[in-house]
Order: C-alpha cells, then structure tokens, then sequence
C-alpha cells in the first residue's frame, strides 16, 4: 500500500467544495443554533442537496460513489468550522445509513438508502444502554419472535439523530436468544420512526455538540415485521463491531478537523492580538504552542488517512482505525486547551469558536469507544492478550 496521502484531484475538488461551504454557510449561523441548543435544519438540508450523505454509497442507492476516504475528508472540514454539524453527518452516514447498506437485503436498502443518501431521511444506531455501554455484549434489550413479528423491549442512551423532524429509522441491537451455554445471541432490527410503543426522550442538556441530535430511547412492546431483521439474526454483535470499526475512521477526520480549526482560529487571533506594542504571534512562547498544534493536527490526519485507505483497499484496518481514533481524540483535547489558552479571557466566551470547540473535544475521547478501549484494541491487535 502506497504512503502517499496526498489527495487525489477528485478528493481535493471535494475538500474544497466543502471547505467553502463550512465557511460560507455553516461558520455565519451555526454559533446562533448551538447556544439555543437548535437543530440546523436548513443546514442538513443543504448538505443533502450536496450529496455529502451518499458520499460512500453506490449512485445505483442514491449516492455518490465515492468512498470512505471521501467521507472523512468532508467531515474534516465541516469540524474545521463546527463538530455538531460533522457529528450529523458522521451519525448520519455510518451509524445510520452504513448498516443498512452493509447487512440490509436488496429491499431494505431500496426501500431506506435513497432518502438516507439525498438527506431527506436521517437513520440512527441504537447499541448504547444505561448499563452498557464499553461491554455492547451485555446488551439487555430483547426482541422475540411472535408469528411474523418481533417484540421488542428495552432502554437505549445517548443515541445521535435519533428523534429529529426527518429521522426515519433506528437499527436497535436486541438480544434474540442464547446459545447452548447461555451466552446471548445478538441481532440487529430496523425500527422505523413512529412505530407504536417506540418513545422518543426530550434531547440531552448536553456540555457540547449542542446542534445535534442526541436522546435517550425506550421500547415497549414494540413490534415491527420479522423482515426488518438486518442480516443474519444472531450476527448484530459481529455486524456493530465492523461498524464501530469503520465509524473510527470517520470521528478520527472529525477530531482531527477540530484539532485544525484550533489552529486555524489561533493564528488567525494571534496575528490580531496585540499586547504590549506588539501581536502576541511575535512571542515564542505563542509560536511554540502553535507549532505544537500544528504538528498534532498533522499527524492525525495521516493517521486517519491511513486507516482510510487501508479500508478503502479491502485490507485489514481495525489497528489502525483504533490507533487513529486513540491519537486524534487526544489531539482534539489537547489543541482546544491550547486555543483557549491563546485566546485568554475571550477563549472563555462563547462568542468565539475556540470556547464551542473547547466544549465539542471531550465526548471524542468518549464516543464510538472510549480512549481506554482503543488501547484494548491496539494491544490486542498487537498480540498481546489478558
């Protein structure tokens, strides 16, 4: 596999087309939208008109036959700007429209990826629960079969696009059954919004992403048609860990936009900034916090570029989709103090992005697996085991 992560001239034409669109739409009105706590419709439907929701999906389901790589580029540069916007997105394309394309039969994905791919349609993940959350094995929600049906109960958390205006489905992780030794078999479901007996919480009061969509769920009785199984039944285990896998890739270009947009935000107010007859760019001290930030953003980006194009090639990839995900998320944290610590006071308001991006860097060290469980994972892959 060639090193070589320089951008093609398809991908670069991409970069740049999203690149102005985060700086001439999204920059101007999402800062309003994230302190009223407001999802951006009007920006969602934008992105849809775009095509950035089918990027990686086959023109003959509606998208944009690109690839993964193309996904990340465009999450990157949205995050540049604002993380509630990417994190739609992201959401959007890999938790929500991904497993249907993955695993779905040939009607399920005519019947959902075309609305999912033109943004008209938002899908959702449904795997977190109240008590389960690093172990996604110990999954309490069940689902069981009655005639031609399955019944489904239990409690979901923390679920991203899952109860907006234009969310149309939630694939919810349900137990099915045990095997011999009691261990329990997993599956995935498609719920379609509205069915009866599915409840939708009130949103989060949440420390960041406060432009997305992010709510608890709960099932009671909750039937929909046996044919909503996606995949294999007993495979859900095994199908969200190749999406998680996949989904790391995708958040590792997020925080690692918002690792650039630090920087970008930094300079830009560095250069502005005079203290003592003079910018606050002149001092080393500030150089070198900048340089630090810089290289950060740098290395990230090769990371997930990397993992990206071993995907995009069929080769293996979890080491290095984990390995992206540990380091960017860390860089994220790291270059958002930094940018408040450039900014002083005004890094403290609201009104600048450094202080919204201060606020969207933590949960990346959380979500789509915590830091800790991505050392499990780089360990293993490592051959070590315990």
């Amino acid at each position: 596999m060639s090193l070589d992560h320089r951008l093609s001239a398809e991908h670069e034409e991409l970069r740049r087309t999203v690149e102005e669109f985060a700086h001439d739409v999204v920059a101007p009105k999402i800062g309003d939208f994230y302190e009223r706590h407001e999802f951006p419709y009007e920006i969602v439907r934008e992105m849809g008109r775009m095509g950035l929701f089918g990027l990686p999906f086959p023109e003959e389901y509606g998208g944009m036959g690109g690839d993964y790589l193309a996904l990340g580029i465009a999450l990157e540069e949205l995050a540049r700007v604002d993380s509630s916007v990417a994190i739609t997105l992201e959401a959007g394309v890999s938790l929500g429209a991904m497993p249907v394309y993955s695993f779905g039969t040939e009607e399920q994905k005519r019947e959902w990826l075309p609305r999912m791919c033109s943004g008209e349609m938002l899908g959702a993940f449904g795997l977190t629960e109240p008590e389960c959350g690093s172990d996604a094995g110990g999954t309490r929600t069940t689902a069981v079969r009655d005639g031609d049906q399955w019944v489904i109960n239990g409690t979901k958390c923390f679920i991203t696009n899952s109860g907006t205006d234009i969310t149309g489905l939630v694939t919810v992780t349900a137990v099915t059954g045990r095997t011999e030794d009691g261990r329990p078999l997993i599956s995935s479901i498609i719920v379609p919004s509205g069915t009866p007996g599915f409840t939708v919480a009130e949103p989060y009061s949440k420390v960041g992403w406060n432009a997305s969509d992010t709510r608890e769920l709960s099932f009671a009785d909750v039937r929909v048609p046996v044919e909503n199984l996606l995949g294999e039944e007993g495979r859900g285990y095994a199908q969200f860990l190749r999406i998680l896998d996949e989904g790391r890739i995708a958040i590792s270009a997020l925080a690692t936009g918002l690792a650039q947009g630090c920087v970008d935000e930094s300079l830009r107010y560095a250069k502005e900034r005079r203290a003592f007859g003079r910018p606050i760019g002149d001092n080393q001290a500030i150089q070198f916090k900048l340089a630090d930030m810089e290289m950060k953003a740098h290395t990230a980006r090769l990371a997930w570029r990397d993992a990206a194009s071993r995907l995009v090639s069929g080769e293996p990839f979890k080491k290095e989709a984990a390995l992206a995900k540990l380091y960017s998320s860390t860089v994220a944290v790291d270059n958002a103090r930094e940018a408040t610590q450039i900014h002083g006071g005004y890094g403290f308001m609201n009104e600048f992005p450094v202080a919204r991006m201060w606020r969207d860097s933590k949960i990346l060290e959380i979500g789509e697996g915590t830091s800790e469980v991505q050392r499990m994972l780089i360990a293993r892959e490592m051959g070590l085991t315990g």
